[in-house]
């Protein structure tokens, strides 16, 4: 039986998300950042313990020393500017108004268990933000080079103990129109009840790969055939033994920031 997808209004702007890199000069009005924020409020909440909080950006020298961080220069023109941190400072307050120790070793949002929650809590957040975003005609993309530098960006935006920087975002109305980038085969991500074992689907999964490499190879020659790119699968081998950017400690600067990753 064919497979089709549905269409309605939300379905076709998640379909349609590009990441946009050049924006308009043109201010994001007041109605539709609290519009913005307010649906990024909605996103779910691990056991609604709201631990994640939003800086949002206006200083064009903070904007700069981001783009620094982030080595891409539209960092400091986006109209709209987010960084999303997970948050239990503010639980920790919370806590300690009602009388407990936060600083005992019994004390449990500095956990790993917390951190990590409060870090999907944050991304939740940011990726409705950015579909509500797309939704109302404007364009994103998501900051993970922000994360270059962790502690000259908690330093840069002040950050206090027990949060951490998760993800940056920058929104506006777009002056590019980039082709919608290619999915790799459902296959390769989906599967029933188990993840399947390697040698049981071999053969499929590389002839699904070697067909995802020519698609996106095909994309990258027609966006940008000045500037060859290698194969998906050569990236991802390149991204494996890369010592820069790409391999940044989170550990030591957590544990700075007064989380218990051990635990």
């Amino acid at each position: 039986m064919s497979e089709h997808i549905i269409d309605n209004p939300v379905v076709s702007t998640l379909l349609n998300r590009r990441s946009i890199r050049k924006f308009k000069n043109e201010a994001v009005d007041a109605d539709t950042v609290a519009t913005l924020e307010t649906v990024a409020q909605h996103a779910a909440s691990s056991q609604f313990l709201n631990d994640w909080s939003a800086i949002r950006v206006t200083d064009p020298e903070v904007k700069a020393k981001l783009a620094e961080i982030g080595h891409q220069d539209y960092i400091a023109t986006a109209p709209l500017l987010y960084v999303f941190v997970l948050d239990e400072h503010r639980n920790s307050r919370i806590a300690a108004g009602k009388g407990v120790d936060v600083t005992a070793d019994e004390y449990t949002l500095t956990s790993s268990y917390r951190y990590s929650q409060a870090q999907n809590d944050a991304v939740l957040a940011l990726h409705a933000m950015e579909t509500a975003a797309y939704g109302l005609g404007l364009g994103c993309v998501i900051l993970g080079s922000l994360l270059n530098d962790v502690p000259a960006l908690i330093e840069l935006l002040e950050l206090p103990e027990r949060t951490y920087p998760v993800l940056g975002l920058a929104i506006g109305k777009p002056d590019q129109d980039p082709e919608v980038k290619p999915r790799m085969p459902r296959s390769m991500q989906f599967f029933e009840n188990a993840y399947p074992a390697d040698d049981e689907n071999e053969d499929a999964f590389r002839a699904d790969l070697a067909a995802f490499d020519e698609t996106l190879h095909r994309y990258y020659d027609l966006r940008e055939a000045d500037r060859p790119v290698d194969a998906f699968s050569d990236q991802i081998a390149a991204v494996g033994v890369d010592q820069g950017v790409l391999n940044k400690p989170v550990l030591s600067p957590s544990e700075a920031q007064g989380f218990r990753l051990d635990r």
